[in-house]
C-alpha cells in the first residue's frame, strides 16, 4: 500500500468504487493496523487568488496567504467507538510552494456537522476555510472528517471525544503516510486546532499526542476555538437561561442525545425524550444523509417544545447515565501542556457560550498551566472562527519561528 503513489491517479478514476471496497477489508483487520492508509484521492487544487478568493468571500483574512492548495481526500483504518475496525476518511492539504523539504503538520479538527457531505474532505465549504487558511502558510494540514462523515460508513457518534480522538490521531498517521508519498514529508511537529465540536476534540488530541501516543508526532502548540468544554457545567445549563439560541439548542440537543443514546442507554424509545411528533422522525432525520436546513424544518423551535416535560426536567438536573454521558467529555482541559495553549472564544457567542472557554482556562490552571483566553467580543459563534483563524495561523508562524 505504501509503495507507490500511482493509486492517486487510481483513486481519481475509480473513486465510488475504492470507496465502497474499503469498509470489508478493514474488517477483516485488527487494531494494529489502525492509521494504515488505504486510498488518496485528489479533491482540491486552487492557485494563491483563488485561495484568497475562497477565504474572502466567506468573510475571512486573506492576508496570511502565500501559496496554493492541493487537497486529497484520504480513507484509513481506524476504530469505532467498540473497538471494532472501520474506515474513515479526512482532508489532507499541502502547500504548492515550490519546494520539497519537510513539512510541519497542523492538526485541524472541524465543528458541527449534521450532513457528511459537508465534511471537508468531501464539501468544498466552510469545513475547508481552516485547512486552506493554514496550508496556504506552508503546512500541511490534516483535517479529519471523524467517524460517519464524509465516505465513513455508519453514523457519526456525535461528541463521543474518545472515538473523535482515535480517528484523528489514525488520520495523523494516514498523513504521514500520504505526504510522504507525495513527495512532502512531514517533520513530525503538530499544531493542534479546532472550531466548536473541533475546539473540544483539539484539545483531547493534544491530551493524547503528549501522553505519547504516538512517537512520530510531537505536539508544538494548541489553540482551539468556542469548544464545548464544559457540557455538564455550562453548555447544558446554557440552553435554559438564554445563553444558548433556540435554533442550536434543538439541533445540538436533538443530535446529541439521538448519538449519545446508541453509546449510553439514555432512554428506551424515542417517545420518553421527544414529543410527538418528533419522536417518530428525530433519529431518521439526524442519519447524516439530511441537511441542517431540512432537520430544523422538521423539528420545533425551542428545546422545551421539542423534549418531554419529564426528559426536559432530567436535563436541568441530570444524574445518572445522563450525567455520565456529559461528564465523559469534560476532561479535555483536565490536564497541563507543555506547550503554548491559547484559548479563542467571543462573548457573543450564543451557540458555545464564552463560559465553556473559561472553565477550560480554569481546569489548565488548576494543574499550573496559563492559558491566555482572546475574546473576539460581540461576534456569532461563526464569527468567532473567522476573527480567530487567521490570528492562530500568526501564533502558530510565532511559535515555529517563521513569522
Amino acid at each position: 500500500m505504501t509503495k507507490s503513489i500511482a493509486r492517486v491517479a487510481v483513486a481519481t478514476a475509480l473513486l465510488v468504487g475504492t470507496v465502497g471496497a474499503v469498509a470489508p477489508l478493514a474488517q477483516a483487520r485488527t487494531q494494529e493496523h489502525r492509521g494504515d492508509l488505504l486510498s488518496l484521492t485528489p479533491v482540491s487544487d486552487l492557485t494563491p487568488a483563488q485561495v484568497s478568493g475562497f477565504l474572502k468571500d466567506a468573510g475571512v483574512d486573506s492576508a496570511t496567504v502565500r501559496y496554493g492548495v492541493r487537497g486529497y481526500r484520504v480513507t484509513y483504518r481506524t476504530i469505532t467507538p467498540q473497538g471494532r475496525p472501520t474506515t474513515a476518511t479526512g482532508l489532507l492539504v499541502l502547500p504548492v510552494d515550490g519546494r520539497h523539504g519537510r513539512l510541519d503538520l497542523v492538526a485541524d479538527t472541524h465543528g458541527t456537522m449534521v450532513d457528511r457531505d459537508y465534511a471537508p474532505s468531501v464539501g468544498e465549504d466552510d469545513g475547508r476555510l481552516s485547512p486552506y487558511l493554514h496550508a496556504s502558510d506552508g503546512r500541511a494540514v490534516a483535517a479529519p472528517d471523524y467517524l460517519g462523515l464524509g465516505k465513513g460508513p455508519g453514523r457519526h457518534p456525535y461528541m463521543d471525544t474518545a472515538s473523535s480522538v482515535s480517528a484523528s490521531l489514525d488520520m495523523l498517521r494516514a498523513t504521514r503516510t500520504a505526504a510522504r508519498e507525495l513527495g512532502r514529508p512531514l517533520t513530525g511537529d503538530v499544531y493542534g486546532t479546532g472550531f466548536s465540536q473541533g475546539g473540544q476534540v483539539a484539545m483531547a488530541l493534544g491530551k493524547a499526542l503528549s501522553q505519547g501516543a504516538d512517537a512520530h508526532f510531537r505536539l508544538k502548540a494548541l489553540a482551539p476555538v468556542s469548544g464545548p468544554y464544559d457540557l455538564a457545567g455550562q453548555e447544558v445549563p446554557a440552553l435554559f437561561d438564554g445563553r444558548v439560541n433556540d435554533t442550536s439548542g434543538v439541533l445540538y440537543m436533538s443530535y446529541w442525545l439521538t448519538a449519545q443514546n446508541r453509546l449510553h442507554p439514555l432512554y428506551k424509545q424515542p417517545g420518553e425524550a421527544f414529543r410527538a411528533p418528533y419522536a417518530r422522525v428525530v433519529d431518521g432525520l439526524l442519519d447524516g444523509n439530511h441537511t441542517e436546513e431540512e432537520i430544523l424544518g422538521a423539528l420545533p423551535g425551542n428545546v422545551k417544545d421539542l423534549l418531554t416535560p419529564a426528559f426536559y426536567a432530567r436535563l436541568q438536573h441530570p444524574r445518572g447515565a445522563l450525567l455520565d454521558a456529559m461528564r465523559d467529555n469534560d476532561h479535555t482541559c483536565d490536564w497541563k501542556p507543555a506547550v503554548p495553549v491559547r484559548l479563542y472564544t467571543a462573548t457573543g457567542d450564543t451557540d458555545v457560550p464564552i463560559a465553556n472557554t473559561l472553565s477550560c482556562a480554569r481546569q489548565l490552571a488548576a494543574h499550573g498551566k496559563k492559558a491566555p483566553v482572546v475574546d473576539q467580543g460581540a461576534v456569532d459563534h461563526n464569527g468567532a472562527f473567522k476573527k480567530s483563524g487567521p490570528q492562530i495561523v500568526r501564533l502558530f508562524d510565532s511559535i515555529a519561528g517563521t513569522a
